[in-house]
């Protein structure tokens, strides 16, 4: 029985970041991991597929280049290899700076599959021998997430392909049908249009991102159709048929009619579950709860019923986003929790939520919907970008939206446009520190930038509107 003072069982962002802070408040950490540190985000999500978002934003400039400002360029074609190994290097590097940052704190990395076998005894098994850990001061799981996936319809890493393996299917293909209007569906349905795909995505709510603000849904919905993607919401798929060279689908729409697609790629997006599997949490006794998730008594501590055994990441309820950087802050916390420290508990209200399509969107705080179902008194104000002279430069549309109480604090920051996700960090901090429009109304904006946009509906919910007059909801 090796002993340790925490054991860390997942090497993805909220249990790299939990064994990273736990080792430098001086904690004795081991990290177990069956497959590669740095997890899901950093090897089939967040970062190589922004790293092919960005190659896509290069192709779709050169299109603006020739069409609206008269540049004469062409797209001779994308050489796959040399874009899927640009990216592979990223990713690569990331990875040995995680290893690396781990090696220099002296976390311990055990390869391998872990289980629990007490409240604080963790078996790692691999190639058929195990190795048996007690830790002194807790465990954390970590575990992470998989898509879920469409029953009855297994994917095959070509024909019908999940989040986790779009990245790495084979070639581009000519057409491609997205099940799912979530971030992650409008992310791939975004990059696969850049790349010259024809792409139906299809949403069974009645908007894109439901999650959202409902304005955020229209306004990226405008800005999908208008780059050619096909978007049909309220809709389902029915019957769907893998065939030799692609897939059938059977498309019921929202006023209940049907009709037939056809596409080269199936991608599943309809989101991700929690994983669990041989984890044995009934060793230690605790329990999933019915959507999969492992819940905490304390989401001040993020500790489970079972004291010492604290979750983090992909395996927490909502209000928990399942966002890495919303894990990187539970790492942070469950470490100085650990390490007898009183950090406080995470602000998810004031998390940033983000879709790296093109447009973007960014968003903190609450939606207009649900300020009004907490009982707020709303005020709201919006303005398109393309009221800005940054914004008319960019031509891709979007717009700013603020929610506040009358009279009291920003509740909600939404936007839609290019760079919106560079632009939401602001935004954090005013809904994070309970900032009020006149706050914000008193510092200078640049001009002419995107950022302009926020200022201005700031100044007009300060009643000092300036190229914006009036409210919505006054």
């Amino acid at each position: 029985m090796h002993e340790t003072d925490v054991i860390v069982i997942g090497g993805g962002t909220g249990g790299y970041s939990t064994a990273l802070r736990a080792a430098a408040l001086g904690l004795e950490v081991v990290l177990a991991e069956r497959d590669l540190v740095g997890g899901t985000c950093l090897h089939r999500g967040c970062i190589p597929s922004k790293a092919m978002l960005h190659a896509a934003e290069l192709v779709d400039g050169i299109a603006e280049a020739r069409e609206r400002w008269g540049v004469r360029a062409r797209l001779d074609g994308i050489d796959w290899a040399a874009l899927t190994a640009t990216r592979d290097d990223i990713v690569r590097r990331n990875h040995r700076g995680v290893e690396g940052h781990l090696a220099h704190a002296g976390v311990r990395i055990v390869r391998g599959s872990a289980a629990l076998t007490g409240t604080r005894t963790v078996r790692v098994t691999a190639a058929g021998a195990a190795q048996e850990y007690r830790a002194r001061r807790g465990i954390v799981l970590a575990t992470g997430s998989r898509p879920r996936p469409l029953p009855g319809l297994r994917p095959d890493g070509h024909r019908v392909v999940t989040s986790d393996d779009a990245l790495f299917a084979p070639g581009l293909p000519g057409s491609v049908l997205v099940l799912g209007g979530g971030a992650i569906g409008v992310e791939y349905a975004s990059l696969h249009r850049s790349t010259g795909s024809a792409v139906t995505l299809v949403e069974a709510a009645d908007r894109l991102l439901p999650l959202e603000d409902a304005d955020v849904g229209r306004h990226l919905a405008r800005g999908l159709k208008k780059r050619g993607i096909e978007v049909h919401t309220g809709a389902r798929l029915e019957d769907v048929r893998p065939y030799e060279d692609g897939v059938r689908a059977t498309l019921r729409t929202a006023r209940g009619t049907t009709h037939e697609l056809r596409a080269d790629r199936l991608l599943v997006a309809v989101g991700r579950e929690p994983v669990t599997d041989g984890l044995d949490l009934a060793a230690a006794g605790l329990a999933t709860d019915a959507r999969g998730f492992v819940a905490p008594a304390d989401w001040g501590r993020l500790e489970t019923a079972v004291a010492g055994i604290h979750v983090v990441g992909d395996l927490l309820p909502p209000p928990s986003p399942g966002l890495a950087h919303a894990s990187f802050a539970e790492g942070l916390l469950v470490a100085e929790t650990l390490a007898g420290r009183a950090p406080g508990p995470v602000d998810y209200p004031a998390v940033p939520r983000v879709t790296y399509s093109s447009p973007q969107t960014a968003s903190v705080g609450l939606t207009e919907h649900g300020a009004r179902e907490a009982g707020h008194d709303v005020v709201c104000s919006t303005m398109p970008l393309t009221a800005v002279a940054k914004g008319m430069v960019h031509g891709q549309g979007g717009m700013v939206k603020v929610v506040a109480e009358r009279g009291g604090r920003v509740l909600g920051v939404h936007l839609v446009g290019p760079h919106v996700s560079e632009m939401i960090a602001e935004s954090q901090l005013v809904v994070g520190w309970e900032a009020e429009p006149a706050d914000v109304a008193r510092h200078i904006h640049p001009h002419p930038t995107l950022s302009e946009a926020v200022g201005e509906v700031m100044l007009t919910l300060a009643g000092r509107g300036l190229h914006q007059q009036g409210t919505q909801g006054a």
